[in-house]
């Protein structure tokens, strides 16, 4: 058997890249990946319920784009066989073995949203993915707005997050971007209309991948992309992937919550009920006096606790 990684998903046409001779391989999936006998410790096995132990399951497996696979030959068709474990995972975008992921935020049109970047962040924790912030439309917006944004996300920079300001139409940010691609695979993501396209077009010229600017009407953008694919950039790949308004993290006991707030952990042994301190209601709690103090945002622990409330309040699946 042969090995390669998926680049491309048109419908259910894989184009794969041989991991030894570098060639393009279109390949189709076999039948018998559709049910697959998964234990407990199957990279595959994710926790889709309250049940605390996950358990031995036969479930459908589908090849994703990054996916690692083991392919064959059968009278000129080639067809993939086998999918290699992942170290990875991701539903929106829909994409696996991935070793970082750039999130592409608007200054304007649409709106920067601290929201829906904690839930991001939320999902990296989960994943143990590497998030670079990229803020793209940086000439939309005058200088007063810019700065008042950088000073939003400092506390951020300050997690070690790596921010990164780029005019696409302009290539302005780009001489100290292209370095974080070498060698990785890359997940562009973010809203619609935030300018994904445009960015993976200016990094790349010649792909002339479509874009969609932002609806007058609508204040909101149409899919753009067709289709999932890498793209080589830089001796690493970058993966462009249709835009989206709305994500979703499964998280089932409000305890989990913290876990995925480093930034809360880091000072949650001085809250006087310890690592078993919420940061909800208890009285003495650290991650609320700095709120207070202004040295945490006001709007990260809003999300936070909206985030609570939304574990709380969804239904028990077991």
């Amino acid at each position: 058997m042969k090995q390669g990684f998926i680049k491309k998903i048109i419908s259910n046409q894989y184009t794969l890249i041989d991991l030894d001779t570098k060639e393009e391989i279109l390949a189709s999936a076999r039948g018998k990946l559709r049910y697959l006998r998964l234990d407990e410790k199957s990279s595959f096995n994710k926790q889709e319920t309250m049940k605390t132990k996950k358990e031995t399951k036969i479930t459908t497996i589908s090849p994703k784009v990054g996916d690692n696979v083991g392919y064959e030959a059968d009278l000129d068709i080639y067809w993939i066989s086998e999918i290699k474990p992942r170290k990875n995972d991701l539903v929106r975008p829909d994409v696996a073995n991935v070793d970082q992921v750039l999130l592409v935020f608007s200054c304007i049109r649409p709106d920067f949203s601290f929201h829906l970047l904690d839930q991001f962040l939320i999902i990296m924790q989960q994943e143990a993915l590497t998030p670079v912030l990229v803020v793209t439309k940086i000439d939309l917006v005058d200088e007063a707005m810019l700065n008042e944004l950088k000073m939003a996300l400092q506390y951020y920079v300050d997690m070690g997050i790596e921010v990164y300001y780029v005019n696409s139409k302009q290539r302005i940010g780009f001489d100290v971007l292209t370095h974080i691609f070498r060698d990785k695979i890359t997940v562009l993501a973010g809203q619609t209309g935030v300018g994904k396209s445009t960015l993976l077009n200016a990094l790349k010229p010649g792909l002339n991948l479509k874009t969609q600017e932002i609806s007058e009407a609508l204040g909101r953008g149409k899919h753009t992309t067709r289709h999932t694919e890498l793209y080589g950039f830089n001796q690493g790949y970058i993966v462009d992937t249709p835009g989206f308004s709305k994500i979703d993290f499964k998280i089932f006991f409000q305890d989990d919550l913290k876990k995925y707030y480093p930034d809360f952990q880091n000072v949650s042994h001085l809250c006087k009920f310890g690592s078993n301190c919420l940061h909800l209601s208890e009285p003495g709690c650290e991650v609320k006096k700095r709120v207070e103090e202004k040295r945490i945002p006001a709007s990260r622990y809003e999300n936070y606790v909206q985030f609570a409330e939304e574990i709380k309040a969804q239904k028990a699946k077991y």
